[in-house]
């Protein structure tokens, strides 16, 4: 359905979606990807159906899955294996009425256990069976590169307070949304362009260094409509921009680990959004 703002239509695309979950809302992307792309999930997206998606898809994936998944998965956490080839079937609960598969389908996966400095384990599971060509110890550092993305969620709530809305109406959560996306957006690609500048003027010292995205982004959205409403030329600004952001870089020290605060987000006290307001930086 579009969305039309006169009428006020709900917005049936974006809700319906979300309501169901992040597989859900995953799948309409995996019309983009081709043969060759590898793609990475957290332990949130695991389950038969999702999997089998990729399989009818000739998509590679792999995915962090919880230990107590299924019995498969319960059992070769416990066996002390570092890769295993099982099958996966669907959940006993499972409604397959609507499905092309049965109870008795079966796909064939590879389980890789993970140890953490920690202590702790992580269970992985993958479409990349042949463990010569896919070997198990590069599985640690691959599912490694997704931190980012995690990262990033916790920026735009974070940092750029993207959940403190100004109104209630689709219109302004998605407005919210849009400018909170465009201001990080900008913010990456004048960080981008910054890199080879940081590094070629902090070289010789004992770390690298890198912009402090908290501070950025403050001094971005304080300067964001100067952007397109100055009459300088707007290479101009976005110079004393740079400039800016340089005087406030924080170093990147390697192997530092910090405890994962598990229930940060369940804990915290959810905003509360007074219409037509907001809180600003």
């Amino acid at each position: 359905m579009l969305y039309d703002v006169e009428n006020n239509y709900v917005i049936d695309a974006v809700l319906a979606p979300l309501a169901k979950g992040e597989r859900a809302l995953a799948i309409p992307h995996l019309q983009y990807c081709k043969s060759g792309d590898l793609l990475i999930y957290d332990r949130g997206y695991p389950s038969y159906e999702f999997i089998n998606e990729h399989l009818t898809r000739g998509l590679d994936y792999f995915m962090r899955i919880k230990a107590t998944f299924s019995q498969t998965v319960i059992d070769f956490e416990l066996s002390k294996k570092k890769s295993q080839v099982v099958n996966f079937f669907p959940g006993k609960n499972a409604q397959l009425s609507d499905k092309t598969y049965d109870k008795k389908s079966s796909i064939r996966v590879r389980l890789i256990r993970v140890e953490l400095p920690g202590g702790q384990v992580e269970i992985l599971v993958t479409s990349l069976l042949d463990s010569k060509t896919y070997p198990t110890k590069n599985f640690k550092a691959l599912y490694a590169k997704r931190w980012g993305v995690e990262t990033f969620y916790d920026e735009i709530k974070g940092k750029m307070k993207l959940e403190y809305f100004s109104g209630y109406s689709p219109e302004s959560i998605l407005q919210d949304f849009y400018a909170t996306m465009f201001v990080s957006n900008i913010q990456t690609l004048i960080v981008g362009e910054l890199d080879d500048e940081i590094a070629l003027e902090t070289q010789g010292r004992k770390y690298k260094y890198k912009v402090n995205k908290n501070l950025s982004y403050g001094f971005l959205k304080n300067r964001i409509l100067e952007l397109f409403l100055t009459e300088e030329s707007i290479k101009v600004v976005v110079s004393k921009i740079k400039e800016l952001f340089k005087k406030h870089l924080v170093p990147i020290r390697p192997n530092r680990n910090f405890n994962r605060d598990v229930g940060k987000y369940r804990r915290r006290i959810k905003p509360k959004v007074t219409k037509n307001q907001r809180d600003t930086l």
